[in-house]
């Protein structure tokens, strides 16, 4: 299983440049992102637009290595787990430092693991399994689980709704004060015209070589801005005209025109993941599961997948939650209930439902072009099926926002890369927008939580799968690639489901 990961994840993550010693340091770089992040708080937000943005800000105790293998970041290493897999001593780095210039210790730890429990969707996931969170000396906690729990080291290792260490005197929520032990720090914020982090000369990076998200963090730079450019098509100019030295989430047609550009080359990442619509299963219409299965069944997911990515060499049809050759990957429950394309059948469940013409609040954002062209195809099958039909258009700030209301929507647009652990995807959690709960959910969910052994964990996805195609919480649309450009003399950036810009620097 080990040797799987290593072959099948690595593909999809990151290639750290060999020439480190060779790179410049000095020099400001412009980001173009996809918008306005709606906070700067990573446990507070499972957009992966705040991850990109506060990754470079706070830290988590581990991260993921570029074969996407859990590994130590504050922490000093990876934690001893008792026998029974139920505690977990993880030894802090010591002379680590806050952006404050106060030095972190297991308080800090504490008190921020303890919020994160409270505040963020994954460690709400985990609250009710954690008996105990505590400092058993200044750089030495301590975790106490009341029952195994397999996922625990990847929903501490994730980047959004993370478990960010921060000062155990900054714990409020909403968060004030912006102060984390990442190579940058926070100088200036904008609404709408730019993040400014500036380098934090109280950094101690990690020994030894850059190892994906792990090991070495340089910083090179001395200032990263983050531009928010919501227009698709002008995000494809400034990247062909060299406006930027980073631009993110750029519509994979344009992947011609970037690689035509003397200015900046294209970054893409393949296979990066899989366009999605979630369901709301608290309220509205959406609750009842017939009138989930009847969108599915009315939608064509070959034509959403060609408007919005147009050839197939950016995108494929695949019903699995993750593709092969992934270990994760299973046809489980997959038969019959996908790209069926069928209005009329879809039709005959909306009677059944007991439908009454009732608003489909679809909510979407031109921001990510390639949701907003998948929702114009949907809309035509699910009027066609009988539906009354409400495209919500609105910016990506103003989606996450809304999706956290239950009486706001009934359908929302997203993607996710593929994560290395399935109990990263925010439907594993009861408090992510959507809110699936149910029996069934809890049974599956709590059985592949708590399966240590590989080979078991991976039955039991087969059956969480299975369970989501059932109760139908989600509907996956295809796998797809991403696209992004980066400047010709940006060093030391490769192609990753969250860019970073530690480890880059500008050709002089």
């Amino acid at each position: 299983m080990r040797n799987k990961f290593a072959f099948l994840l690595g593909a999809a993550l990151l290639i750290m440049p060999s020439a480190l010693l060779a790179q410049e340091k000095g020099g400001v770089i412009n980001v173009a992102t996809i918008g306005e992040p709606p906070t700067l708080d990573p446990m507070a937000s499972t957009a992966d637009l705040v991850g990109i943005v506060s990754q470079h800000i706070f830290e988590t105790l581990f991260t993921f290595n570029k074969n996407w293998k859990v590994t130590p970041l504050l922490a000093d290493s990876m934690p001893d787990i008792s026998a029974d897999g139920k505690t977990y001593t993880i030894k802090l780095r010591t002379g680590i430092k806050f952006h404050d210039s106060s030095e972190m210790t297991s308080d800090d730890v504490v008190a921020s693991l303890n919020r994160w429990t409270k505040v963020a969707s994954r460690g709400k996931q985990t609250a009710g399994i954690i008996d105990s969170i505590t400092a058993v000396d200044p750089s030495t906690v301590k975790i106490v689980l009341k029952q195994p729990y397999a996922p625990l080291l990847s929903l501490l290792a994730f980047n959004n709704s993370a478990a960010i260490i921060i000062p155990a005197k900054h714990q409020e929520d909403p968060m004030t004060v912006f102060i984390g032990t990442g190579p940058y720090m926070l100088k200036e914020r904008k609404a709408d015209q730019y993040i400014q982090l500036v380098r934090f000369d109280g950094y101690r990076s990690r020994d030894g070589e850059a190892d994906g998200y792990g090991g070495a963090r340089h910083q090179y730079l001395d200032e990263i801005r983050f531009v928010p450019v919501p227009d698709a098509n002008t995000r494809v100019e400034a990247a062909v005209a060299g406006q930027y030295d980073y631009v993110d989430s750029l519509p994979v047609e344009s992947f011609d025109r970037v690689k035509g550009s003397t200015a900046s080359q294209p970054v893409m990442l393949k296979p990066f993941g899989y366009p999605v619509f979630v369901f709301n299963t608290a309220n509205g219409i959406t609750k009842n599961v017939d009138i989930r299965k009847a969108v599915r069944t009315a939608l064509s997911m070959e034509d959403m997948l060609a408007a919005a990515f147009g050839s197939t060499d950016f995108y494929s049809l695949d019903a699995a939650l993750y593709p092969k050759p992934y270990a994760w990957s299973t046809d489980a429950g997959t038969k019959g209930a996908y790209n069926v394309a069928d209005p009329e059948a879809a039709g005959a469940l909306l009677k059944k439902a007991g439908y009454n013409g009732e608003p489909l609040r679809i909510l979407t954002s031109r921001q990510y072009e390639f949701h907003y062209k998948m929702a114009q195809v949907a809309a035509e099958y699910l009027k066609q099926a009988g539906f009354n039909v409400d495209m919500q258009v609105v910016d990506w700030a103003t989606l996450t926002q809304r999706r956290a209301d239950p009486k706001l929507w009934d359908i929302y647009i997203t993607h996710s890369p593929f994560l290395p652990e399935p109990a990263l995807m925010g439907q594993m959690s009861t408090s992510s927008p959507g809110w699936w709960d149910t029996p069934a959910r809890k049974t599956a969910v709590d059985a592949f939580n708590s399966a240590v052994d590989p080979d078991k964990r991976q039955a039991a996805w087969a059956d969480v799968q299975k369970v989501i195609y059932d109760e139908v919480p989600l509907i996956k649309i295809g796998d797809f690639n991403a696209l992004a450009a980066k400047s010709q003399k940006l060093e030391g950036v490769e192609a990753a489901p969250w860019p970073y810009f530690w480890n880059a620097s500008i050709k002089k």
